[in-house]
């Protein structure tokens, strides 16, 4: 290994459901070796923390270890959640190199948990699962940032139990994901098994352990991956875009290779063409110990992989949090900006002609969302990064399908203009921060309209029915006729035409009497007078004649198609029999 030529500190990102203790377990993490006087040795960097080897031996309580590992460290990425992965991308895959999923072991796995476990899988990115709030469980007695071995020894054998009860039901969710898990002092092959390490981000029980794992895990599985070179020209990620009193707009990056100068030609990804500019200013944050001075961040003139930096320049307004950064020279920027660009196109966003619209806070979350719509055969019209604007409001609500009038916003706003349109139009949005939850309401809200909607057109459609003259029951002959029926079929309302047994149409259904009271219908079974516009007794109509509804040919192809299942035995056996008499001289009849 040459001397530039060295092992970057590998990238590890927390994720899982919110309040089962992200945060907690980061200030654990940031913060044991800050009580112990250790100010200086963990490093807080623009959007992650930086916990050098020594560090971690030395919590661990096992400093001759030192030697043993090659990694010089971990980074650990402080934005909340799958937000960061799913932003966090290097060369088409996620940047992260390792993964710690939180999850609350009272509580189990919540939707964010199960969707943070898909996506780890999607990236093949090694992981463990941290199940924090041991402290919560009966009994247990807190022995303050103790590796978990030590601490379960010391419990007694009831609360021993329900940790073990618990861990092995984190086995079972797991194992429904598709990974086999064991409590990580039992995993023999960490290739194999998913550690799970029990664990208090409130009180430090199993925080050594966490680190040990992950140095473990990086040791197995990303020595190949973590080499670079800082002299290479810097390549990162961008994180996010904030806006800084000051200095403007501003992106947080993770510098994973080669080195970044300030004065440094930079190409960022957009939406549209890749933004070539030039770095004013790489910013850090001031150090734990000068916190309390009024400079939020401290100006550096350079930094080398991996990293997490501020950089203050000109034109990033149209930057994009998930795509690429790199640094470029007067020979290859338009080289560099057309790699930039052709990467971002390999971002599968499809898009068509119909399809529902759809939003999210990131290329790489925008990515996820169409990779689970896709799945669920939801087709896409559009989609894109940013908050829900007035202009795709305005877009939306001039699409006719109902179902695809829709957006559907991944952690994204709705921008005040925007709300202000949508007053006087009747368009839906969805919104929320999980993606499977977004899709399942998506889903629920299109059944019920399609319930509604099938309902309506049951009420609008001509019903089949028939039914039978009775012998004796001649009212009046014509204009219209009265007579007897009984309803041995279906249903026969107000209105609808009646038909003979060779499918010849003689009148219309005027009124029906149920003894002596108007009625709109009459079903199977029941015995009424009938008023029938069009034909006269013995001429077209005779006692003993058995009579259909009139259904029209529009009608039959929906009950045929759609409605089908909405008829009951007796109503299926008249249409059937209407359908017959209808096919015998036409056989394509409503087909």
């Amino acid at each position: 290994m040459g001397k530039q030529d060295t092992l970057r500190t590998p990238i590890v990102c927390v994720m899982g459901h919110v309040d089962h203790g992200k945060t907690s377990l980061l200030d654990k993490i940031r913060g044991t070796t800050v009580t112990s006087g250790e100010a200086g040795a963990i490093t807080q960097h623009i959007g992650a923390t930086e916990v050098p080897i020594e560090t971690i031996v030395n919590k661990c309580g096992q400093p001759q270890l030192l030697n043993q590992f090659i990694v010089p460290g971990l980074l650990f990425i402080d934005t909340p959640g799958h937000h960061a992965f799913t932003s966090l991308r290097s060369r088409g895959g996620a940047l992260a190199d390792l993964a710690i999923v939180i999850v609350d072991i009272n509580e189990g796995f919540m939707p964010q948990t199960i969707e943070s476990l898909q996506i780890l899988k999607r990236f093949k990115t090694p992981f463990l699962v941290a199940a924090n709030k041991v402290d919560r469980i009966s009994g247990w007695r807190s022995c303050p940032n103790e590796p978990f071995s030590q601490a379960f020894n010391k419990q007694n054998d009831y609360v021993q139990q329900i940790i073990d009860t618990k861990t092995y039901e984190l086995v079972g969710k797991l194992y429904e994901q598709g990974f086999n898990s064991e409590r990580y002092d039992r995993v023999k092959d960490f290739q194999k098994n998913i550690g799970i390490v029990p664990i208090s981000a409130l009180s430090g029980e199993g925080i050594p352990d966490i680190l040990m794992v992950l140095l473990g895990l990086a040791q197995k599985f990303l020595e190949s991956n973590l080499h670079f070179n800082a002299n290479n020209p810097g390549i990162g990620t961008v994180l996010e875009i904030k806006e800084e009193k000051g200095l403007g707009t501003t992106i947080d990056l993770i510098l994973y290779d080669g080195k970044l100068k300030k004065g440094d030609t930079v190409v960022v990804g957009s939406l549209g063409d890749p933004i070539v500019t030039k770095v004013r200013a790489l910013l850090k944050p001031s150090p734990l110990k000068e916190i309390h001075t009024e400079e939020k961040f401290k100006a550096v003139d350079e930094v080398t992989a991996a990293i997490g930096v501020k950089i203050a320049a000109p034109s990033l307004d149209e930057a994009l949090a998930g795509t690429p950064l790199r640094v470029a020279n007067s020979e290859n920027v338009d080289e560099v900006a057309r790699e930039i660009k052709s990467e971002l196109d390999q971002v599968t966003l499809p898009t068509g002609t119909k399809g529902v619209t759809i939003k999210a806070d990131t290329i790489g979350s925008l990515e996820a969302l169409v990779n689970e719509l896709t799945k669920e055969e939801i087709p896409i019209r559009k989609a894109g990064v940013g908050d829900i604007s007035q202009r795709d409001v305005i877009e939306v609500s001039a699409i006719d399908d109902l179902y695809y009038s829709v957006i559907i916003g991944f952690n994204v706003n709705i921008l005040p203009d925007a709300k202000e349109k949508m007053k006087s139009l009747d368009l839906k949005v969805f919104k929320n921060d999980v993606i499977y939850r977004l899709i399942d309401d998506y889903k629920d809200w299109v059944s019920e309209k399609k319930e509604k909607s099938e309902k309506n057109i049951a009420e609008l459609i001509v019903k089949p029915g028939r039914f039978l003259v009775m012998p004796g029951c001649v009212f009046r002959q014509s204009k219209p006729a009265v007579v007897g029926v009984k309803i041995v079929g279906g249903t026969v309302k107000n209105n609808v035409e009646i038909a003979t047994t060779e499918g010849d149409v003689i009148g219309k259904v005027k009124g029906l009497q149920l003894e002596g009271e108007n009625i709109n219908k009459a079903t199977v079974g029941m015995e009424v007078a009938m008023a029938i516009d069009g034909p006269t007794v013995g001429r077209q109509l005779k006692e003993g004649d058995t009579l259909f509804v009139n259904v029209p040919e529009k009608h039959a192809k929906v009950l045929e198609k759609e409605l089908h299942n909405s008829l009951n035995a007796d109503e299926i056996e008249s249409f059937e029999t209407f359908l017959d008499i209808k096919r015998k001289d036409n056989p394509f009849w409503a087909k």
